[in-house]
């Protein structure tokens, strides 16, 4: 009889092995049905999904109604829905070219030295309209963008003591103009850098007109 029994619940056990008992795996599957439904109720009402996406974009950080137009874009989003959905996000001031423009000017030139030149070729890239590209770059300080660009050659001269003068002039120069810096006012900082840091007096045949 024992041994009857025991082949009885080793039957019973082989019937059902842990993984494959008649509810195993049902949170999974519930859950599963649950992010289904949900995402044909997102399909079904695209401006909910527009939304979302806007709302996922701008938690990242700040952007310009022409770069959420082109994320929506890239989601197959209808251009229509696209155009409604942000008008309602600018209306409620949660998309702003203006606001945008000024701040990414003030973080781009504090953080990576940027000068006029490059700072308007970044906004414009971003859809920013020219209007508002001109006033954003209006709230540049001149002194400070001299004090930025002098900071930036102050510390590229520290590695630079075994070049001569025309090569310091050349690279650093160069390196102003690619962080979008005027010529005018690349030549003079770099100028005044290297005489302060007690280099040879400048070849006037390399100073600018």
């Amino acid at each position: 009889m024992n041994d009857g029994g025991r082949r009885r619940g080793s039957g019973a056990r082989s019937r059902f092995p842990d993984d494959a008992r008649p509810d195993a795996g049902a949170p999974d599957e519930a859950a599963q049905g649950e992010a289904a439904e949900s995402k044909r109720r997102k399909a079904d009402n695209p401006e909910q999904q527009a939304r979302d996406i806007v709302y996922r974009l701008l938690a990242a950080r700040a952007r310009s109604r022409s770069e959420l137009r082109q994320a929506l874009m890239r989601k197959g989003i209808d251009e229509d829905v696209a155009d409604g959905v942000l008008q309602k996000f600018v209306n409620a001031g949660l998309v702003d070219d203006a606001s945008f423009a000024e701040e990414w000017v003030n973080s781009r030139q504090r953080a990576q030295g940027l000068g006029r030149k490059a700072l308007g070729f970044e906004l414009r890239r971003k859809g920013i309209d020219e209007h508002l590209v001109e006033a954003a770059l209006s709230t540049v300080d001149s002194d400070a963008e001299a004090e930025r660009a002098r900071e930036l050659v102050q510390r590229k001269l520290r590695s630079m003591s075994s070049l001569d003068h025309a090569a310091k002039m050349r690279r650093l120069v160069g390196m102003l103009a690619r962080k979008g810096y005027s010529e005018g006012l690349a030549f003079r900082v770099v100028r005044e850098e290297i005489e302060r840091s007690g280099a040879e007096a400048p070849d006037p045949d390399l100073e600018t007109p």
